[in-house]
């Protein structure tokens, strides 16, 4: 049996996904985790989605069940209203205007269900001159400020994956929205368009920067800010075997912390608070740090209260006790993949069922929708579902 039954707090709530890449198909894979029974609308050739490889082992498709249907035929899309008459939310990550034109946007889902949450996910949002303009997370997040702040100083910009515009500023805002109207709805009774774009969620994730720049407390040089590397006591740093630590000693208390471990003498350094001296207390911990391995500093420093991990590739970080002692990472459906998070004291939320094969439940939902057997046959027979 692939599925397990809903635990999570979002259990008894339907979502319709019509399949897309990024940021959409991960905010679904939240609500799923969550509890959210989950009916992913795939394309009849998912290849166009441009998703290489065997979509069983696609984790944040995980989940959710596949219904493949022909969004070109008045018959798919029929089928694909009959679904939301009973759902409580869609989610869409197409550009704006796209399924206005399939019969299946806003207006026309909620006119068949006016308590229908619709979420809708893109990059530069519904409106706006950037609209209807092709781009990625690289792009999103240039716009925005936060890809220029990201780099050290005197170096170019780096681009820190994709996880700070597609899943930070676009998935998890989309999730929050979605979770946030059904709360409303429960009370006004009616759904609402959620509009997620993610040059607005990676914008608002640089709210904590802006209160430094009223503040007068930002340096617009790359580099040059304390949780951009900006500060010798606030980095990564190079171990003897060509490996990597990171301290995080902001607080006064956790630097000193830091000096007496590593061995540095406080009186023959630097003041911590001279930025002309930080070149040389930075030069200093590097030299320091060079001299044992990270397994000997993690044995050193781990756990005290100098704020340190080893930088662990996703193997090691897999592999690490604490990671472990917490489940972080689960094996689960024959993969390595995150646990869902975060975590509640009574509702559980799970990995319910693995990534699908595109149409892999097509049947059983349309059984389930109470079509009937001539009526399940007639739709494949005419291609409007596979």
């Amino acid at each position: 049996m692939d599925c397990k039954p809903p635990t999570g707090p979002l259990a008894g709530i339907k979502v319709v996904e019509l399949a897309g890449i990024g940021p959409a198909p991960f905010c679904c894979m939240l609500l799923a985790d969550m509890g959210a029974e989950v009916i992913r609308v795939d394309r009849l050739k998912p290849a166009d989605l441009g998703i290489p490889g065997d979509p069983r082992l696609q984790i944040p498709n995980r989940g959710r069940r596949s219904i493949a249907v022909d969004l070109k035929s008045g018959e798919g899309v029929s089928l694909v209203k009959e679904l939301i008459v009973n759902a409580d939310v869609l989610v869409e990550g197409y550009r704006p205007g796209v399924t206005e034109r399939m019969g299946l946007g806003p207006d026309d889902c909620l006119a068949i269900n006016p308590r229908l949450v619709y979420g809708r996910m893109t990059g530069w949002g519904q409106d706006g001159p950037l609209a209807q303009a092709a781009g990625h997370d690289i792009n999103f997040i240039a716009l925005t400020g936060a890809l220029d702040a990201i780099g050290t100083r005197g170096g170019d910009p780096i681009p820190p994956l994709n996880l700070v515009g597609d899943f930070g500023g676009g998935a998890l805002y989309l999730a929050f929205g979605i979770v946030c109207a059904l709360l409303e709805s429960r009370t006004s009774g009616k759904g609402q368009v959620v509009d997620g774009a993610i040059v607005d969620g990676a914008a608002n994730l640089m709210a904590g920067v802006f209160a430094m720049m009223a503040r007068d407390a930002w340096s617009r040089e790359r580099g040059g800010n304390m949780v951009g590397g900006g500060r010798p006591w606030y980095g990564v740093y190079r171990t003897r075997d060509d490996q990597y630590i990171s301290v995080g000693a902001v607080e006064n208390r956790f630097y000193t912390e830091l000096l007496k471990r590593t061995g540095l003498n406080e009186a023959e350094l630097p003041p911590r608070d001279d930025k002309a001296g930080w070149s040389d207390l930075s030069e200093k911990l590097r030299a320091v740090i060079r001299t044992r391995t990270r397994q000997e500093w993690s044995k050193l420093l781990e756990g005290t209260d100098v704020c340190f991990a080893p930088v662990l590739n996703v193997d090691e970080a897999a592999d690490h006790p604490h990671m472990k002692a917490r489940k972080v990472f689960v094996e689960q459906y024959g993969m390595l993949q995150p646990a869902p998070a975060p975590r509640f004291s009574r509702s559980e939320p799970s990995i319910r069922r693995p990534p699908p094969t595109p149409g892999q439940h097509t049947r059983e939902v349309l059984q389930e929708m109470g079509c009937d057997a001539q009526r399940v046959d007639a739709l494949f027979a005419c291609g409007a579902v596979v």
